[in-house]
């Protein structure tokens, strides 16, 4: 699980960050909305550990990510919008590679590391290097390293962009699964229609602050929409319709 309180990140007299509560339960894959520059990012590098809050609470499968922040780091798989891969690596080397910074036992990785690799459909290009690799092929690596460790919980920022519909369903299938087996993901998007098709409860943020949160129903009843209005519609009246011009429908 994740749970987030009262999180506040300042930049000088600039706060990024405004007093972000927000959990998500095992099992659970949780929408986190906002258009471009409301915080959205980072919050989910304040939970990774890779930015240190100015104030407030980061729990991570019960570890305190500021006095546990290994136990904390160990139970999250982190997903960034913008991905580093090792281009001169294969994805067989990238996948070891990313296993031994877990610890893994030189007997359970090359198993482990095929089975990532074909829930991910990436088996056959196990032994090519990265670099040859699609930005969509890219992506689904990436999320197969960050599930190889076997989280608790995982945040992925924007894990739809650059995917074909092909991969998309592969990637939401995924999540499926991973949820089913108990996974926390905590899942940044602009893609409206994917939080509503695949999300138990949403948070919406803007200029910092989490102005709406719920299931997507009780969102809707808090903009005064009716049940079977569309999301973005909801997004929209909630946020001032500011952010037409930065939602992705697919």
């Amino acid at each position: 699980m994740i749970a987030v309180q009262d999180l506040v990140k300042e930049y000088g007299r600039f706060r990024a960050v405004d007093g972000v509560s927000l959990d998500v339960k095992p099992g659970e894959i949780h929408g986190f909305l906002g258009p471009n520059g409301a915080g959205k990012t980072t919050t989910m590098r304040m939970i990774a550990g890779l930015l240190k809050p100015t104030s407030g609470r980061i729990l991570v499968d019960n570890h305190d990510l500021e006095h546990e922040p290994e136990a904390a780091k160990s139970a999250l798989g982190f997903i960034p919008d913008r991905p580093f891969i090792y281009d001169k690596l294969t994805a067989g080397e990238f996948l070891t590679f990313h296993a031994g910074l877990y610890g893994f036992g030189n007997g359970n990785v090359a198993s482990r590391v095929h089975e990532m690799l074909d829930l991910f459909e990436l088996r056959q290009w196990e032994h090519q290097l990265v670099e040859s690799f699609s930005h969509g092929m890219k992506q689904r690596l990436v999320m197969s390293a960050a599930f190889l460790h076997r989280p608790q919980a995982v945040a992925v920022d924007e894990p739809m962009v650059g995917l074909d519909p092909r991969g998309a369903r592969l990637i939401k299938d995924v999540f499926r699964r991973m949820s089913e087996r108990g996974v926390a993901i905590l899942m940044s998007t602009h893609t409206l229609e994917v939080a509503q098709e695949m999300c138990q409860r949403v948070s919406i943020i803007q200029k910092g602050r989490i102005i709406a949160h719920g299931t997507v129903d009780e969102v809707k009843q808090m903009a005064g929409s009716s049940s079977d209005e569309h999301l973005t519609s909801v997004f929209l009246k909630l946020t001032g319709g500011s952010a037409l011009q930065e939602i992705d429908e697919v």
